[in-house]
Formats: C-alpha cells, structure tokens, sequence
C-alpha cells in the first residue's frame, strides 16, 4: 500500500538522456520509462553514480568506505579520512575477491568492515525476499592474512541472512532458513543455536507483516561482550496465509502462500530470547501482556552485556512502552511510557533495523523522539527513564536525528518550521540549554538538505537539490559547517536538465473552504496560454505512509510528455500526510482513512477548478496502491469533479490490508467496524459517471487481487461500467516481465488520451 513513496518522488535521468526520440512519438504512443517502477516498494536514494556511492561511516570515529565499480565491473573498497585531506587505501579489490579455483570474482553487492579486527564481510548473490534482497551468500576477507572464505558453507545456496561479525572478532553470526548459527573465523567450525525454525517459527529474521508496517528485518543483535545473542522469534502458526494463484509458469496452477494477518485477525506474536553461544541455551525475556495484542518493533542492548532496551506497542498502537531488561537476573524495568488518542508513530520512519533511540553519554543517558506535545520533539532521558528534558523547542517537527557530537555538544536534526516541502539542517545544545534551533544548511540553497554524519558528528556528506538543481554533494566538517570537498557533481549538463524540466514544475498552497491549506505543485506546458483552457492531470496518495509534494531534483519523464501534449499535472497533500506540519495535521486522519483525505483532495480540486485555465469538463486523477484506493473513491464520491480516473493496485476493502497499518490508523475490530465501511471504496460506486480504468497485478503479496475483484463486483451489482487491466503474477510494483512497464504507462496515457483529450482549447 506504501509503493508511491518511491512511485513518483525520484527518478533515474540517466534513462531520461535516450529517450529523445521517443518525445516525438504521437502521445498515444508514449510511454514512461518511470525508472520509480522497482523491484520492491521501498524509498529509494537518486542514483548512484561516482561522488554519492555507497559512503559507508565506520561505526566510530569517522573514516569512511566506498565501493566502487569500475566500466569493465571490477571493484574497489575504499577507505578514506576526511580529517587527513581525504587520504585513502585499496582495502581490497576484485582481484583479492576471488574465490580459489575460480576465474570470477565476487560481484559485491553490499559490504561491512570490521576495522578493528581487519575483516570485510561481502554479502554477494542475493534473492528478494519480500522487499528487498537480504538472502545470499556471504564472505569474509581478512585484510591481515588476505584470506577470503564463505561463511555457511553447506548450507543451501543464497540462504544466508544478516550476518554480523561478533564484536570480539572471533566469529560470525547469521540466519539459514529461520534458524540462527555461529561460526568460527579461525577454525570454520559451525554450531546451530536455534533448531525450531520453520516457515512459521521465524528466528533472526520477521515475517510479512513485521517488515512491512515495523520496518523490522535484521532479528538478532550481538551482545556486546560476545558470548550471547538477543534474537525475535516470531510465532507465524496462528497466522492465516493468503493464497495467491500462479496460473502462467506451468501447465497446471499452483498456489503462492503468503503469512499476511489481516484487519480483524491476531497478529503473529513475538517475543525476544537471548541465547548462551556455547551452551546454545536460550532464556526468553518475561514481558509483560499478551504477545498476540503487542508488538516488539525495537529492541537493543543498552551498552553493556546484561540489559536489552525494548519498546512494546500495543494492538492499537497507541501505546508505547521501554523497557529495561536484565538478562542475568531476569527483570524487566519499565522506565518510559506514553499513550496517545489517535496512534503513536515510530522513530526513524523508514530506516530498517535503527533503534527509536540513540545512546550518548557512555549509555547513561538517550535520546526520544515523541510528539507528545503537539510536535515531533527530541527529548534527553536518564538510562532509567528520568530527568526527561526537551531539546528541540518550538512550533516545527524534527524530521530526523541528523547526527550527534558529543565532543562539541550538539544535537544536529532535520526540519523545515516555515514550508513542509522542504528540508534543512538544523542544531540544538545536548545539554538542553538552547532556546532557538540554529540553522546549519547554507541559507541560498532552498530545497532539500540531506546528510549523512559521521559516527563522532563531525563529518557528513552532504547532499542539496530542489525541483530545478540536480544533487550536489560535498563533504562538510562540523562544528564550523566548512565545505572540505566538492565532489564531481551530477552527470547532467545543463542543456540536460533544461530539457529534464522543460514544462517547468512550481509549487503553490491552496486553501479550501473549511480553511484547510495545502502544499502542491504544478507542470504547465512551457507554452502555456493562461487565456485558454487545459485538462488537468490529478496525481494522488492522501494516505499516513507518504507524501507527494516536495521540493526535491525529480523530473518525471511520463509528465513531461503529458505535458508536451498539453495537459496540466498537479498534486497536493491532504491532512493526513506526512508532512511536518505538527501531529494535529498528520493525526487528523485517523479513523478517517477513504474519508477526511478524499474530502481534502476534492475541496482542494474545487478551488483550482475555479482558476480560469482549467477545463472543468477534463479533470483526470490516477494514483498507486494507496492512492489507487483514493483515485476509487474520489471517483465515486465527487463524480462532479473527476471525469477520468486510473486506479493502480487499489485497495477497495480496507479490511482486505494488512493488520498492522490498518488498526493503527483506523481502529480495531468490531468496534470501529463503521470506520472501515465508510473508507472502503466498494462502498460507494453507485456514485460513478465518469470513465474508470482499474489495474492489478494478479501476484501482489501487498495488497492483494482480491481487492480489484471484490471492487469488479460491486461495480456489476450497481450497473456501472469501466476499463481493467490485469497483470498476470506481477507484484505490487507491476514491474516484472518483459515489456510490463512500457505496456502500463502506454496503457494509462492512452486511456487518458481518450477520456480526457489532451490540448489547450
């Protein structure tokens, strides 16, 4: 349901720069390559190219690593010191990289370094699972005795998930087929420290959901002496599978099980071991509540071998709980807790495997992230929970913890207090004696800041774009903010880029008549004629999960075109969203999902309809997954305002998604059961008069192909015609298979074509 969080925010312009030819094709010809169509449905950086690859902090200190792949696909890693004019080293190349009695090098896929005990470990031949590719095989390379050996060997190929160096250097960790094991470095010597595993009984690693909604993956943690390992379980028996149909790859059909709790259904429940490593005996944590009506979204060790930090949601999510345990002594401490009306949002949104917490004054002391009072703040606790203090004052939101220098004092977080659009780096005192939040991110560059800090926050990468610039990036010394190195910028010229954004994109606010004010923004054909009228192009998502509007380097090749045959594109960001407006903006939704955002989208359209260039009689939307579902509904239930619709991979029947997103934003059955009816979209098709078009892929373990056929249903009982496409065994992203995406885009831009005819009038 969250794939448009990628959809239509960044594209690859390398792809852009052949496409020359294709723009003077007749428009019914046209298609995008929308480089935004992924293999998984995660936000994804802008393309890697030479400066911005793959920096890599070392976990203390601030040495980085990159690697780096050359035209003929050899490799490098990297080591470089920002503090010694960038000085570097080879730690290794393809040519140490290659197994014995082999000709081909590993082809690294993602890395870590263990400085402190000279050993890379190369994770290579990766399988998807889920999302993203977190099975494989994995490697080490010690520097010292330049020894390259597989880790699992005898295990079943690509089987391998997580693996960690164990802080003493001596062995390696890591999940097979939900089971967690130890190896010796120095011997090779394997020992199997869980045996119930199963495609049920998850240890190490999560199942759908739990990566899904809690951005949970990596399931164990090392203790920080090495002679024990914290680990989930996730208990998957109770959980019913929804069963996908594979009716294309054989002759005859076979069924695609996939563990997914829907609304109304008990979760998996979890809870968290820690388990000796030489007697293999596991100790399971004693927290308190049933484990089936709470989740464990985050769990650490607390900077010594005997406490774990763990944070406990409840089923509605609106309750949140740390806890300290004991593992030698077996108590569990509850030091913090808050509760809310609506629902509590975790720390560090999408940013898997990172704690909702950061440790500083040698572990006596955390950082909280809560918008408890009305903002998204950062508080300061004591290890126990006391002495809470608030750093960040004022009237904005912390976007997200940046990075922190304790040498120095200070606290450096994103946020953007005066356009939502926008993002910046800003600082407070650790110690909490700051008033005003003192802005960091250069004053003449409006947009986006990203950054990315040293583990002792004195360094970071820092990456700046807006609608108009593509990404520069240079490497910043803190605390004084100098620049110490440009890094080869962009490959774009500027004749590329004009040509990127050549039907300009502009940002407006629009203020409905119940005085709600939203951010959008806008592509004009370059020759626009304000004395003529236009169809507009409704871009929507409208859901918890993600906004549209923001003032980032993202040309979209498909809009371009839309543009070039004069259509008009807009989007704009309902209450709901999340967009650092304050909680009252983002939790305005809440039980109101298919309602309050669909109210705000239509009111915000009825005020640009009123824009004398705007052709009332040619109002199209489309939206992905979730705004898929708001596409549906704005269809039905403001027919007066939108003509033409495109719904991809819809959600129709809200207690068709998933458990865990749903009953955090709408409620818990039965007794918020009126709240679900009155957002699902099935609910309201007697309202259609314009021309519908719906599309699914039959093999989308996200939000399933039930929905665009309980949706086709309902529009057959009412009598209402309309257009669908099906995508045989393509996943959320419709991506997979030759041809797919340049069929889907031909598809809607020809739909669009016909319903809604392009052209100045």
């Amino acid at each position: 349901m969250k794939y448009c969080k990628s959809l239509l925010l960044l594209g690859l312009c390398s792809l852009y720069l052949g496409m020359y030819a294709s723009f003077a094709q007749p428009l019914a010809h046209a298609w995008s390559p929308n480089s935004l169509v992924w293999s998984d449905d995660e936000p994804r950086p802008l393309p890697d190219i030479e400066s911005f690859e793959r920096v890599q902090w070392e976990k203390t200190g601030h040495l980085f690593t990159r690697l780096i792949t050359a035209d003929d696909g050899t490799q490098q890693i990297v080591e470089y010191d920002p503090a010694s004019g960038f000085a570097s080293q080879v730690l290794v190349s393809s040519r140490e990289l290659t197994p014995s009695g082999s000709q081909q090098a590993l082809h690294v896929e993602s890395y870590s370094y263990d400085r402190a005990h000279h050993l890379l470990l190369i994770f290579t031949n990766s399988k998807r699972v889920w999302r993203a590719h977190t099975r494989g095989d994995f490697w080490v390379y010690n520097l010292q005795a330049h020894r390259l050996y597989q880790l699992g060997k005898g295990l079943p190929p690509s089987s391998l998930q997580f693996a960690k160096i164990s802080p003493d250097g001596k062995m390696a960790a890591y999940v097979s087929e939900h089971n967690i094991y130890v190896e010796d470095l120095a011997t090779g010597k394997r020992k199997q420290l869980t045996h119930d595993g199963t495609e049920k009984i998850i240890n190490g690693t999560f199942d759908w959901a739990y990566e899904e909604e809690l951005f949970c993956r990596d399931g164990f943690r090392w203790s920080p002496d090495s002679k024990s390992i914290a680990y989930w379980q996730i208990n998957a028996s109770k959980v019913r599978d929804y069963v996908m149909l594979n009716t294309t790859d054989s002759i005859y059909s076979f069924t695609i099980p996939v563990q997914y709790p829907k609304v109304g259904y008990n979760p998996s429940s979890a809870r968290i071991g820690v388990v000796d490593v030489n007697s293999g005996i596991t100790s399971w944590i004693k927290i308190p509540g049933d484990p089936y009506q709470h989740y464990l979204p985050r769990m650490e060790w607390a900077g010594n071998a005997n406490e774990l930090m763990i944070q406990q949601l409840n089923r509605r999510q609106d309750s949140s709980v740390l806890y300290l345990a004991n593992v030698k002594n077996h108590t569990v401490k509850r030091i913090y807790a808050e509760g809310d009306t609506t629902w509590i949002d975790l720390n560090y949104f999408w940013q898997y495997d990172r704690p909702g917490w950061d440790w500083i004054a040698h572990y006596q002391d955390f950082l909280w992230t809560t918008e408890k009072d009305g903002w998204k703040h950062v508080y300061r606790l004591h290890r126990d929970g006391t002495g809470e203090k608030l750093l960040t004052r004022g009237n904005y939101d912390v976007i997200d913890i940046a990075g922190i220098d304790e040498q120095n004092g200070w606290l450096y977080f994103t946020a953007s207090p005066e356009n939502a659009t926008q993002q910046y780096l800003y600082r407070v005192r650790l110690d909490g004696s700051s008033t005003t939040p003192e802005k960091v991110s250069p004053a003449d560059e409006t947009g986006t800041h990203q950054y990315q800090f040293s583990a002792d926050g004195l360094f970071a990468l820092h990456i700046f774009s807006n609608h108009t610039t593509p990404p520069v990036a240079e490497m910043v010394a803190f605390p004084s903010g100098s620049v110490l190195k440009s890094l080869p910028q962009y490959p774009l010229s500027a004749e590329q880029v004009h040509f990127l954004t050549r039907n300009p994109q502009t940002f407006f606010r629009v203020t409905t008549d119940d005085g709600v004010t939203m951010d959008g923004w806008i592509i004009k054909p370059a020759n626009f004629d304000s004395t003529k009228k236009y169809p507009v192009l409704f871009y929507v998502y409208g859901e918890p999960a993600s906004t549209t509007v923001r003032d980032v380097f993202a040309p979209n090749a498909w809009y371009q075109q839309l543009a070039d045959a004069g259509y008009v594109i807009i989007s704009v960001d309902n209450r709901g969203t999340p967009a650092p407006k304050g909680a009252a903006w983002r939790h305005a939704i809440y039980r109101g999902i298919g309602v309050l955002n669909i109210h705000d989208q239509a009111m915000a359209a009825r005020k640009i309809l009123e824009w004398p260039w705007v052709d009332t009689s040619r109002i199209a939307v489309w939206g992905w997954s979730g705004g898929g579902s708001s596409t549906q509904n704005l269809m039905f239930q403001y027919p007066d305002i939108y003509k033409t619709g495109m719904a991809v991979a819809g959600i129709s029947y809200l207690p068709c998604y998933d458990n865990i997103y749903e009953e955090r934003y709408m409620g818990l059955m039965p007794d918020d059961s009126a709240y679900y009816e009155a957002g699902s979209s099935i609910n309201h098709v007697e309202g259609l008069r314009g021309h519908l078009l719906i599309v699914h892929g039959s093999g989308d373990d996200n939000v399933h192909y039930q929905n665009q056929e309980r949706l086709i249903n309902a529009l057959v009982a009412h009598g209402k015609q309309f257009a669908m496409m099906e995508y045989p065994n393509r996943t959320h992203s419709i991506s997979e298979g030759k041809g797919t995406t340049q069929h889907l885009y031909t598809l809607l831009t020809q739909f669009l074509e016909t319903n809604c005819p392009p052209g100045a009038r």
